[in-house]
């Protein structure tokens, strides 16, 4: 059974226009009979207007679902406890107005207790035996100071069995926890009574006390019972279509903000890598225009001097040419038997005499020219 449905037929659709044109459009339709307002307790679309408008603060509590079978149980309690405070209300008048005319009353039942006996006889009862004859026998034995108590207590059990009902009806928080104790109260006196003398009256009163006060319990999640208020209370808002939509436009909202979040990291991070790469580009420049720079100074500076063959020159001197091998050799050798032959070129050194002519200078003569003139002599 849809409950929710069952309520909508019943009493008719919620359906409310928050101020917010976010949640707005979510609650809202156009059909081509017109707009359109989701129903906040069966959750189908209801052509026409919404019932009420206003902030989200101010929209109406709406029951669904099990919360209105849960509803109904109660009520059916509470109708229970109004015909239990009617009883015993009706008792109570009853009991005062027998105190105040108790004497009247008598002599009427005197006179027309034999009319009674014999009725009840001939229906077949033992009047000796009967019940009720002897609690109306027995009650005009009492005193009117204690027929006046008995009134009190059968007129504050009809008021308590009112406010029990009226929470109940009401579906008030506070009337499921004063019928939950008021019933619990009374129940070691039934216990006691049933111990007694088992009858169906009192077997029915027993049982229909214990089922409200556990059902109150664990349905209603009291004194703590399965999370308590708040769990009831969260149990409440999930089941609420309002807040349904409450809650997907929040993550929606969420949604977007961290997409947005995250479009701005990564924007920061390309940014980030294009400076790193621009940095990178202009050490590598700065690198090869470096290296540039030393190549063209190394190419600018004297390569290594040399003095003697194979040996590297003073610091500052000319480069000098080295002489080929084979003409060092050769000289070497000449050196090593002695000196040349005169008029005889050194090997390797052809070059000598003629720098010993420029040696001497234009004014002395030649070798040559001294070995002529001693011969002649």
């Amino acid at each position: 059974m849809d409950w929710s449905l069952l309520g909508c037929g019943a009493n008719g659709h919620v359906t409310f226009a928050p101020d917010e044109p976010e949640l707005r459009g979510r609650l809202n339709v156009t059909a081509r009979e017109g707009a359109a307002w989701r129903c906040l307790r069966c959750g189908t679309f209801v052509i026409g207007e919404p019932t009420s408008s206003g902030p989200v603060s101010a929209a109406p509590r709406v029951r669904r679902g099990k919360e209105l079978r849960s509803a109904f149980i109660l009520r059916l309690f509470a109708v229970e406890r109004f015909l239990r405070a009617i009883v015993f209300g009706a008792l109570a008048i009853a009991i005062w107005r027998f105190s105040l005319s108790r004497l009247s009353i008598e002599a009427a039942y005197d006179q027309m207790l034999p009319a009674v006996r014999s009725l009840l006889r001939e229906l077949g009862f033992n009047v000796n035996h009967n019940r009720l004859l002897g609690l109306i026998q027995h009650a005009f034995k009492l005193n009117p100071h204690t027929l006046g108590l008995l009134a009190l207590a059968a007129g504050a059990y009809a008021v308590i069995e009112i406010i029990e009902a009226v929470g109940l009806w009401l579906l008030k928080r506070w009337g499921e926890y004063f019928a939950m104790i008021a019933t619990s109260i009374g129940i070691p006196y039934e216990i006691y009574d049933l111990t007694a003398k088992v009858t169906w009256l009192r077997l029915v009163a027993f049982i229909i006390n214990v089922a409200l006060v556990v059902y109150l319990v664990v349905t209603k999640r009291l004194f703590g019972v399965r999370g308590g208020k708040k769990a009831y209370e969260a149990r409440l808002r999930s089941a609420s279509i309002l807040q349904a939509e409450i809650d997907a436009l929040a993550a929606e909202e969420a949604t977007r903000a961290e997409q947005a979040a995250q479009a701005e990291e990564a924007a920061q991070a390309e940014e980030a890598a294009q400076a790193e790469e621009s940095e990178q580009a202009g050490e590598a420049t700065h690198a090869g225009g470096a290296a540039r720079d030393h190549e063209g100074a190394r190419a600018a500076a004297p390569g290594p001097h040399r003095g003697q063959a194979g040996q590297p020159g003073p610091a500052g001197a000319p480069n000098q040419p080295e002489q080929p091998a084979a003409a060092q050799t050769a000289g070497l050798t000449d050196r090593a038997n002695g000196p040349p032959a005169p008029g005889r070129a050194e090997p390797g050194r052809t070059d000598l005499p003629r720098q010993a002519d420029t040696a001497r200078g234009p004014d002395q003569p030649t070798d040559a020219a001294a070995t002529n003139s001693s011969a002649a002599e």
